[in-house]
């Protein structure tokens, strides 16, 4: 008689028992759930990281930061039964600061059933949705659909209570944590909501479970503040009395007593200086001057000084990059200081020097070799001896006849007005799509040049020596 064993080299009528009944627990006692399948990193147009044969489950896009930060998802959705503890979200107050417990949850799946369905293991990366956990009920009143709940899984391994006496594993456990608004997962939030009537949105599932726009709000409320509370560069010394001088330096006339300048003379402005006392001077120091008169005197602007100044008056050239700020002396205008004091946010306000320089995102073409002009139509035939190869209205996409260089740049004019583009490779040849909306009978001219640098570069590109590009 042979000896009783309930392990057997292969999977015998035991396995496949024990297999059996624990996938009917999962069909009594289990939820659906629905799987986004993770594919691989999306191929990019330039050279990567994945293998020869496109990019797969084991391709890494990025060998630096070990991460594939644009992943691509599989457009069908599986279902499959899970069991899964529901945790409640405790406060756990045992470390600095206040955190909440609960996030991550561990379900389990039965192993053959998720093959025969999903087709392999559930790895890091894939997307579990899970309609059991949706808020039917939500506070925000504009929400246009249920709020879904996303995890994405962190980790997957055997399940060790998944063992069966045959000592063959039945379960796939996997570790879930919520999924946030990531890139890694615009393939799949990027997707239109749906209503309660099946009816599509405007709104992504991004624009509804992403915090993105109230960390844009706080980020927003806190540079207001800071521009609020220190809303230039430099020092404020504004609200400081500076008395007129001597020659030599000195508070008041030569002599020690009352300034005695004939009133005939003197401006309004009660700061007007005479031979023998000169005007009022801030205090000077690291970025104070402001072009603005002291002690909070009147001042007029403008691109040309006045026709007819009293001794004394202050005049703002708004001309002079800086601005510049002049005193009248009777017979020429005294500079009297720089704006030197600018705004520290950058933006489309902030014409200064220092924003002009940090704002510039534009770049100097060289050396054209190609210039070529279209008489914007739908459809368009390009001439014989044109450099287009074809034209797409409803595409606003350009393909010439020039060899594809990636160092090549080109230049986009409708109507004699520059306008953005962006340039790409088709078939082998430089393309080009128009940002901007072409309208037919529009001019649409195009210059491609051998080289192009960006008028905005960093201090060690732009020293760095041509031999070393």
């Amino acid at each position: 008689m042979p000896r009783l064993s309930l392990w057997r080299p292969h999977k015998a009528n035991d396995y496949k028992f024990f297999d059996r009944r624990i996938s009917e627990m999962f069909t009594v006692g289990g939820v659906d759930v629905n799987i986004h399948k993770y594919l691989g990193p999306i191929e990019q147009g330039f050279e990567s990281n994945t293998e020869p044969g496109g990019s797969t489950l084991t391709s890494i896009q990025d060998l630096l930061f070990l991460e594939n930060r644009d992943r691509k998802y599989d457009q069908d959705v599986y279902t499959l039964r899970t069991i899964y503890r529901v945790n409640d979200n405790d406060f756990d107050l045992t470390q600095f600061g206040l955190f909440l417990t609960g996030d991550t949850m561990f379900a389990v799946f039965h192993l053959n059933d998720m093959i025969d369905t999903f087709g392999r293991k559930i790895i890091v990366g894939d997307v579990l949705e899970l309609p059991n956990m949706k808020d039917l009920y939500p506070l925000d009143d504009d929400i246009p659909t249920a709020l879904k709940r996303y995890y994405v899984v962190n980790d997957a391994t055997r399940a060790a209570e998944g063992f069966a006496p045959t000592w063959y594993p039945h379960l796939w456990r996997v570790k879930l944590q919520p999924l946030v608004d990531a890139q890694e997962y615009k393939d799949i939030l990027n997707l239109v909501a749906k209503t309660s009537d099946d009816e599509p949105t405007d709104s992504s599932i991004a624009d509804i479970i992403s915090t993105y726009d109230k960390y844009d709000k706080v980020n927003d409320a806190v540079v207001d503040r800071a521009y609020a509370d220190v809303p230039e560069s430099g020092y404020d010394t504004t609200n400081i009395y500076t008395a007129p001088v001597t020659p030599d330096g000195l508070p008041g006339s030569p002599e020690g007593g009352a300034d005695t300048t004939s009133q005939a003379n003197v401006s309004s402005n009660t700061y007007a200086s005479t031979s023998s006392t000169s005007p009022a001077r801030k205090v000077e120091g690291y970025l104070t001057s402001d072009a603005l008169p002291p002690n909070g005197a009147t001042v007029q602007a403008g691109i040309a000084f006045p026709a007819e100044p009293i001794v004394g008056d202050f005049f703002l050239r708004v001309d002079y990059v800086p601005n510049r700020l002049f005193r009248y002396e009777g017979r020429r205008w005294i500079k009297m200081e720089d704006g030197l004091r600018t705004d520290l946010t950058p933006g489309q306000t902030n014409q200064n020097q220092k924003s002009g320089f940090i704002n510039n995102y534009n770049s100097n073409y060289q050396d054209a070799i190609v210039w070529d002009a279209i008489k914007v139509a739908d459809p368009y035939t390009p001439p014989a001896n044109s450099h287009t190869q074809s034209f797409t209205l409803s595409s606003q996409m350009v393909v010439t006849k020039t060899p594809f260089v990636s160092t090549y740049g080109i230049q986009t004019k409708i109507n004699s007005t520059i306008v953005v583009n962006n340039i790409g490779n088709t078939a082998g040849n430089m393309s080009f799509r128009v940002l901007e909306t072409l309208h037919s009978d529009d001019v649409l001219e195009y210059t491609i040049y051998e080289t192009v640098k960006e008028e905005q570069q960093s201090l060690s590109k732009a020293l760095r020596p041509t031999a070393d590009n």
